[in-house]
This record gives structure tokens, sequence and C-alpha cells, in this order.
């Protein structure tokens, strides 16, 4: 079953998924970098990379903009939350949750 197969975090592969998710773009590295053979996992951690590494970066670019940059980078601040709450779950749950963009990358690069 997918609860059962192992990490070389040594914790069940939903488990390593999740947490690589729960700092955003750096804990994505940090899994991503420790687990070298496991797909889910370098998947789900990839994933939060990308994805909050993007989020991160057009956060700090909104902020420098006069008016309306901080209401934006607040609002991506928002689906930041979102986001890992739903990658969190979606990958303790066994999923394979694709977000917007950065799961067809992902998936892309994890499958070679």
């Amino acid at each position: 079953s997918v609860m059962s197969k192992q990490t070389e975090l040594g914790v069940e592969e939903n488990i390593a998924a999740m947490l690589s998710y729960l700092l955003g773009w750096i804990s994505g590295l940090i899994v991503f970098l420790i687990e070298k053979n496991n797909r889910f996992v370098r998947f789900h951690a990839l994933q939060s990379l990308l994805f909050f590494g993007g989020l991160n970066v057009a956060m700090v670019i909104f902020q420098s903009v006069p008016g309306i940059g901080r209401m934006l980078s607040n609002l991506l601040g928002i689906i930041w939350l979102v986001f890992m709450i739903i990658g969190a779950v979606r990958s303790y749950q066994g999923e394979l949750y694709k977000f917007p963009v950065a799961g067809d990358i992902a998936a892309g690069r994890i499958s070679h």
C-alpha cells in the first residue's frame, strides 16, 4: 500500500511528502535534497520548492510596488497558506495532487 513505503527520511512516504509543505519552499528543498529514490516524495518536495519559491519571489517583487503592492503581496500570502494546507493534507492522504503550473513542471522532472 501507499502508506507503507519507507523513505530516506525514515518515515512513511505520505509523512515525508507532507513535511515538504510545512515550511514552504525551504522544507521542499530540504526534503528534495535528502530523498533520492521515492518518486512520490520527490514530486511533492519539488512541487513545494517551485510553487512556494515562485510565490516568495512574487511577494518580494509586489512589496516593492507602491500602493497596491502590499495588498497583492498579502493576497499571495493567503494563497500560500491555502496551498500549504492543501499540499500537506493531499500528500498525507497519499494523493499525487498537482498545483497549478508547478505540479506539471515537477511531474515532468520527476518522471525522468
